[in-house]
């Protein structure tokens, strides 16, 4: 059977609905390699919300020629965002591309890929039975960037590796917010939900299969189901579904990404102070600590507002962490628009941030406003509040030296295979020495040593 390599560029949402397609191609017994020489099929999953992630996909996508001059027979394709948003001129821009399917359509690609293989493995012998060296007159492919209505039941199935113990599922997908920078309105379309007892069932069968800790995904994650199923005893249908999952077998941690401010209600709030799987930590994008940019931007909340947030959410449970994103450099940000944003993050002393210099992106009202900021400001704010950012998160790790801590391992360590590593539950890293069995497993760890964003400790022995 043909062998299939996938790589994603982008977020956890994009990582979720690659696996879901490789899910697909391992179930008709393809099998997946790593790296895109050994493959049959290339395929590389987009994002578009940056502009260096599309870059990237296009520059990896671009040096991937020299295979289909080599090997005619290996079909190359986009998948995602990007895909999405650039359809068809993907194939005039890169001539090699056989495939381009949209953000609805990830539950065809097994049956496209199929279609494709067969296509160019008859199309090569065609051209080698002439003795033509290249296949240009019987080029084939497939464009598919057609929304697709009630695909909700399709976010599903993934591939989990030996001892994994983390997995990601999605409940919602598309967003109806429409931030003036964002393009994920275009590419992933208009909100929509899954029920709860399809995302119930999914998780349960992930816990069955040796999964300890869900994170639930979606666009904006604390607004699902707000159009589609009705609150319940003054609980929105997300802390219902925060609920119902919270009560699996099994399930040791329950996480949720990416949520927005406006989204934080009262019951969420007490949700996160009475759901014990519920982990110790929140992302909650800030963007900007100008009320004017904020506006700019279309979040609909201030600066007063965030903080009165922050400091609900630490009130609600005892040594939460929390961590957001910032933009800086968008249209029109002044000197006191930043300082305004660098202040607030002093004050709030985030566990970590992400910071993004601002990134036009085509189709968005904010790639057409006045007053584009020079990219060398950008740089330089962004440097700027790194440094603020490297700061905040050395004192966070700095007060759990000394510390025993519940690590979820995750297997070696990235960096140095000799040793494990895993987070804890408020999603710190911990780097620690260990046997591979302990791989899936929930360990004790004394943190001996925080060096930048990471944990150094030995596990506590029981005694």
């Amino acid at each position: 059977m043909p062998k299939f390599f996938i790589k994603t560029y982008g977020c956890q949402m994009n990582e979720r609905d690659s696996e879901q397609v490789a899910h697909s191609l391992l179930a008709r017994g393809y099998e997946r390699v790593a790296h895109e020489a050994e493959a049959d099929v290339v395929l590389l999953n987009t994002c578009s919300v940056r502009d260096m992630a599309d870059q990237k996909a296009l520059g990896k996508m671009g040096m991937l020629g020299c295979i289909a001059k080599e090997r005619p027979h290996v079909v190359f394709g986009f998948l995602g965002c990007m895909a999405q948003a650039r359809g068809e001129s993907l194939l005039r821009d890169l001539p090699h591309v056989d495939l381009v399917v949209g953000t609805q359509k990830f539950h065809r690609v097994a049956d496209y890929v199929d279609e494709l293989v067969a296509k160019k493995k008859s199309a090569t012998a065609a051209v080698n039975a002439r003795g033509y060296n290249r296949m240009d007159d019987l080029r084939v492919s497939i464009v598919d960037i057609a929304e697709e209505a009630g695909l909700q039941p399709t976010i599903r199935d993934q591939q989990l590796a030996p001892r994994q113990a983390a997995a990601f599922v999605s409940i919602m997908q598309g967003c109806n917010m429409h931030c003036t920078f964002c393009i994920v309105p275009h590419t992933r379309g208009a909100e929509r939900s899954r029920s709860i007892d399809e995302i119930v069932s999914e998780v349960r069968d992930l816990v069955s299969r040796g999964v300890k800790e869900v994170t639930l995904l979606g666009q904006i994650v604390n607004l699902y189901g707000r159009h589609k199923f009705p609150k319940c005893d003054g609980k929105s249908p997300f802390v219902q579904l925060l609920e119902a999952v919270h009560e699996i077998d099994g399930l040791e941690r329950l996480r949720f990404t990416s949520p927005h401010p406006i989204g934080f209600r009262d019951d969420l709030i007490d949700a996160i102070s009475r759901l014990s799987k519920l982990a110790e930590h929140v992302h909650l994008p800030l963007q900007s600590g100008s009320n004017k940019i904020l506006r700019a931007m279309h979040r609909a909340y201030t600066a007063e507002r965030y903080v009165d947030l922050v400091r609900c959410i630490r009130q609600a449970r005892d040594g939460i962490a929390i961590t957001t994103d910032i933009i800086v450099g968008f249209p029109g940000e002044t000197e006191s628009d930043y300082k305004q944003t660098r202040d607030l993050m002093e004050e709030i002393q985030f566990d970590n941030a992400f910071v993004f210099r601002y990134s036009p992106r085509r189709g968005t009202p904010a790639a057409a406003m006045p007053d584009q900021i020079d990219e060398r400001i950008k740089e330089q704010r962004n440097q700027d509040l790194l440094r603020i950012v490297n700061k905040s998160a050395r004192r966070a790790g700095e007060r759990l030296v000394g510390c025993n801590v519940e690590v979820l391992c995750e297997g070696p360590s990235k960096t140095n295979p000799a040793r494990l590593m895993g987070r804890t539950r408020t999603n710190k890293i911990v780097v620690f020495e260990g046997h591979e069995e302990l791989g899936g497993e929930l360990v004790d760890v004394r943190v001996q040593q925080a060096n930048g964003f990471s944990l150094y400790g030995t596990p506590v022995l029981p005694t």
